[in-house]
């Protein structure tokens, strides 16, 4: 009998409904992120420090978007941009393992016979609806169905070998802990689900060819696999990030090293909550599922009283760079602790307007070298970056600063404000909009280095070159200015700067009309017309934005 048994035909069947179980994840999950992923980031990204709403908020979402690997993700973007600390990422992460259970739950539930008419319902819904929001779901939906056909076709391809030697054998060695856990991790680590490869493990116990003393340890090595996600993410990323990877590989191998030498009295007590009686063919699944459940549960009900001492811990294993802290995002002036006195507030929010003009000042000074020579040169501060890499590093200090000032100065905006110091919050206002401008002017005209050659970046003629420094001269002048400016919010120098705008609109005029008389002379000059051109305007736009930060401190010193 056992001879008779078709290998091929047992692969093939076994691999196809593989692919289609792990591709209707795939749609299942693109189908939900596109329903609830910009939303539910959004929503990730305004938990407080309360771990207890942290926990819930990562259960939840987890669950709704059906992929704890893509929470980890958000979680190591959220904390590499500075819009949620490593701390209250840890909660979250305990949540996310909560939520990832769901899946098990539900597969094992013998529903698969209803793959189709699941994948039929939902294919209607995605073509026929009018509605993205409808669509989406039915995307969701058809993938669940796809899911679910998947495993059905997974579960009758491994009848025939319920009773065959060799594959019993096999399974056999899934009765040692270790081998077991090791397969699950690599596995899951190949796969980058557990919910994919937990969803194989119910299908060969209901079959009957897994135990629950063998699905257990596989349920744990994956586990362990499916940290690879996160730890792929985190990979190049700022160390605070990095510590909330190695947050969710510590928290799932020291569960593991705990449960490994538990596992007969862990499956007793399951056996214990999860009784057999029912439809035949369910207990096991089922055990399994809670199996998994009871672990994470009580694995983020354990740890979430130990962030503290675990976060310190992370700090040790990952300490801070000094080099690196200079490049991260943060701000030095600003608390919310000041707010209960205007004027000192407001004063801490002037000298964080100066650090952002200062910002701007190394980023202008680098932007002609950047775009006219070689971009890959050292930043004069930071050596171990490029030009480029230096103004994209400030760039990104911008924006976050003028997120936080801006939040800030509203804040401000709601005390007892005398009428100058609300001019001054007003004005401040303004001027850290047109500071992100300038540095959204810079960022945009480096992006157009992308797939350029430096031999082409030095093919400016020399009289360009010569009228396009004197260009830049002129702006870095400015926008320094404008830092002495901003620190005394003084009108006089403020004045000076909108008065001299007049120089510049002359420099920038004659430097076009001679760029013009060369394309007629000098064949050259053609091919660095376009290069010309968008350095000129983007001068012109970075001036306009000087102008307008001089004529914002003015109008905060008028009376």
């Amino acid at each position: 009998m056992h001879n008779e048994l078709s290998f091929p035909s047992i692969a093939l069947s076994f691999a196809g409904g593989l692919a289609l179980f792990l591709y209707g994840i795939t749609v299942m999950s693109g189908g939900l992120k596109k329903a609830a992923g910009s939303r539910m980031r959004d929503f990730i990204a305004r938990i407080t420090d309360n771990r207890f709403s942290g926990l819930l908020a990562g259960a939840l979402a987890t669950m709704m978007v059906q992929s704890s690997s893509t929470i980890m993700v958000m979680l190591v973007g959220l904390v590499q941009s500075q819009l949620m600390t490593y701390v209250q990422a840890l909660s979250i992460m305990l949540g996310a393992e909560i939520g990832t259970t769901a899946m098990a739950q539900l597969i094992a539930f013998r529903i698969h016979e209803y793959g189709l008419p699941v994948f039929a319902a939902g294919f209607a819904l995605n073509l026929l609806s009018r509605r993205e929001a409808l669509r989406n779901a039915g995307e969701a939906l058809y993938g669940f169905g796809l899911f679910l056909f998947g495993m059905s076709l997974m579960s009758g391809a491994v009848v025939p070998l319920r009773s065959y030697e060799p594959f019993l054998k096999l399974l056999g060695y899934m009765e040692n802990p270790l081998y077991s856990v090791l397969a699950g991790m690599l596995l899951t680590a190949l796969m980058q689900s557990s919910g994919a490869f937990i969803g194989i493990v119910i299908t060969l116990a209901q079959q009957g060819s897994l135990s629950l003393e063998a699905g257990i340890p596989l349920l744990l090595g994956a586990n362990i696999g499916t940290c690879i996600t996160a730890t792929l993410a985190s990979i190049g990323t700022m160390r605070p990030a990095r510590r909330v990877a190695l947050a969710q590989v510590l928290f799932n191998v020291s569960g593991v090293a705990v449960f490994l030498f538990l596992i007969p009295w862990y499956a007793d007590f399951v056996r214990m909550l999860s009784p057999a009686a029912g439809v035949p063919g369910t207990a096991i699944p089922r055990q399994i599922a809670n199996a998994h459940t009871f672990y994470n549960v009580f694995m983020a009900v354990m740890f979430l009283p130990l962030i503290s001492f675990w976060a310190k811990l992370l700090i040790r294993l990952i300490p801070d760079s000094p080099e690196e802290t200079r490049l991260r995002p943060s701000v030095w002036y600003i608390t919310n602790s000041a707010l209960s006195t205007p004027s000192l507030a407001l004063s801490y929010a002037r000298a964080e307007t100066v650090r952002m003009n200062r910002i701007l000042e190394r980023m202008a000074g680098a932007l002609l070298p950047a775009f006219t020579g070689n971009p890959a040169a050292g930043d004069t501060l930071f050596p171990e970056l490029s030009l480029a890499g230096g103004i994209g590093m400030r760039e990104e200090k911008i924006d976050f600063l003028e997120s936080k000032m801006s939040d800030y100065l509203i804040a401000i905006s709601r005390q007892e404000l005398g009428e100058r110091e609300s001019r001054e919050v007003f004005a401040l206002m303004a001027i850290v909009k047109d500071q992100e401008s300038i540095g959204d002017s810079i960022e945009a005209l480096l992006q157009k280095l992308t797939g350029r050659s430096p031999e082409a970046s030095m093919s400016l003629t020399e009289e360009g070159m010569a009228d396009l420094s004197a260009l830049h001269a002129f702006l870095c002048g400015e926008v320094a200015g404008l830092t002495g400016a901003v620190q005394e919010m003084g009108a006089a120098r403020a004045s000076a700067i909108v008065h001299g705008a007049d120089d510049f609109s002359v420099l920038a005029a004659e430097a076009e009309v001679r760029h013009l008389q060369r394309l007629r002379r000098l064949p050259e000059s053609a091919m660095t017309h376009d290069r010309h051109m968008e350095l000129l305007h983007a001068f012109e736009e970075m001036h306009h934005y000087c102008k307008s930060i001089a004529r914002s401190i003015m109008n905060a010193g008028s009376q």
